[in-house]
């Protein structure tokens, strides 16, 4: 294998070539978090016979400009995909493939691009669709924490600090606490104009809107304990090239590197070996037309279809207290603590479920029915489902956020939607159903004014009350016990 370096219009990019004489179909991964960290990967993909191109996105590391975090990656992008086409060691095809950002630079290509200038392939892993995507969530309530973290390590800056906010935090444990949210940079004592300009970006559902006219094949993968789940599944289903595939294994955003609850043996899935496979049969047609891919079950160790899907069960919960409670931005619940608190006024109201009789296998959307009143004009409606284990361990299995405006005090039926989950849940399980005002700081607080939360100065409580008799849960379930698929053949057929 051969390695070099070179710019293309000022972006550093490096080049790992195959042995042989070539010509060789490319993969193009665009990173801004150090094209130097990849070449494992680069190395990986050259010995299956792709040249391997991997590039620094605009001002970050060692590509010349500025770094303007989703701005200039279509441009970008298609100047190195005609770069790479002209090359003589290019055999005129190439994949578009990347995680996280990475991939969000990868499906502009496929969907932005100029026609000439679109990959034969997308491999988009954890994929980040775009700015509004990532800052908040469908309802609109805000992603805080994970916004800050990847702002304070990564933007308006050339190179990383992967622990910024983490050392800020051990120094200021109220750090996120503080109002508004718009002035984060001032107290990580650094400059970030991109921050306040992240919640600007309002419209989601763009890239998904796009997906539909897609024109090459996908292979889309994810974690269900990714941040990213609902986004990852959504490009699967909206996809509208020749075919689409995808994997979601019992992973958060590192995928197997950093595996998560329920995650067994039959879950390591070697991915650059699986990729390489999709590649080669994507770029020779070889892959069967639809939406194929294969999904985890968390706790039960074993795949199955991605198109997988239990019938609705709808449960009744025993209330245990909290029909009337206080959303106190004060002492908000936390998204990083699983533990009740049994003193003191209700925080959230609390309902539960009888142990289960036998095992469980809950495969698909969670959804919870209700009916209840704030007394203030804004108010955001966190639904948490915990498992509590026989052995008395607590386990989140799915949260959803709802930002609702209605006249105050005005009672309403709605539903949360808490996403999907795949796990087999054993016999004796419990489930806890906490809904609450707050999740932070995972989620910004709702200021219970009207006021836009990462503006805001000014906090104030939010009286709720629920009729514990309205809430309903909905699981998937299945009818019988699965068995179990090969991930690489759903991937591969």
């Amino acid at each position: 294998m051969t390695s070099s370096p070179t710019a293309v219009d000022g972006l550093a990019t490096d080049v790992r070539l195959p042995d042989g004489p070539g010509p060789f179909p490319a993969v193009l991964l665009r990173t801004p978090y150090d094209r130097t960290r990849h070449r494992a990967e680069a190395r990986g993909w050259a010995r299956r016979g792709f040249a391997a191109v991997v590039q620094d996105v605009r001002g970050r590391f060692a590509s010349a400009g500025e770094w303007r975090p989703y701005e200039n990656e279509t441009a970008d992008g298609t100047a190195t995909a005609r770069w790479i086409r002209r090359q003589p060691w290019s055999d005129g095809r190439y994949v578009a493939a990347g995680g996280s950002y990475g991939a969000h630079c990868a499906l502009v290509l496929a969907l932005e691009a100029d026609p000439e200038a679109r990959p034969d392939a997308v491999v988009a892993a954890v994929p980040a669709l775009g700015a509004a995507e990532t800052a908040r969530e469908p309802s609109g309530v805000e992603r805080l924490l994970s916004r800050a973290g990847w702002w304070a390590a990564h933007g308006d800056r050339r190179d990383s600090d992967e622990s910024a906010l983490d050392r800020a935090l051990a120094a200021d444990p109220g750090l996120l606490a503080h109002l508004p949210v718009t002035g984060l940079p001032d107290r990580l004592g650094r400059s970030l104009p991109s921050w306040a300009g992240l919640w600007r970006h309002h419209e989601r559902g763009r890239p998904a809107a796009r997906a539909a006219h897609a024109g090459a094949p996908l292979l889309a993968v994810g974690g269900h304990h990714d941040h990213f789940t609902e986004d990852t599944f959504d490009l699967w289903c909206a996809w509208g090239g020749p075919s689409a595939r995808l994997l979601l294994g019992p992973w958060g955003h590192g995928l197997v590197s950093a595996p998560g609850p329920g995650a067994g043996p039959a879950h390591r899935v070697d991915l650059g070996e699986l990729y390489a496979r999709w590649a080669r049969r994507a770029l020779s047609g070889g892959l069967a037309p639809g939406r194929h891919g294969a999904l985890a079950l968390g706790g039960g160790d074993l795949w199955l279809p991605a198109d997988t899907a239990g019938e609705p069960r709808a449960y009744g919960l025993r209330p245990l207290h909290g029909a009337v409670f206080t959303a106190d931005p004060d002492r908000p619940v936390r998204s990083d603590d699983l533990a009740v608190p049994t003193r003191g006024l209700p925080d959230r109201c609390l309902l539960t479920t009888p142990p289960l009789p036998r095992p469980l296998d809950a495969v698909g959307p969670v959804r919870v029915r209700l009916r209840a009143a704030a007394d203030t004009p804004s108010a955001d409606w966190i639904a948490r489902l915990v498992a509590l284990t026989p052995e008395g361990t607590a386990e989140r299995l799915a949260v959803g956020a709802l930002r609702r405006e209605r006249p105050v005090g005005r009672a309403g039926e709605f539903t949360i939607d808490l996403g999907r989950i795949a796990r087999r849940l054993r016999a004796g399980v419990r489930l806890r159903l906490e809904i609450a005002g707050h999740h932070f700081p995972a989620h910004a607080r709702n200021p219970h004014t009207g006021d836009d939360p990462v503006t805001a100065a000014r906090l104030l409580p939010s009286e709720r009350e629920v009729d514990p008799g309205s809430v309903t849960l909905t699981l998937h379930v299945l009818a019988s016990r699965p068995t179990s698929t090969d991930p690489a053949k759903e991937i591969l057929r």
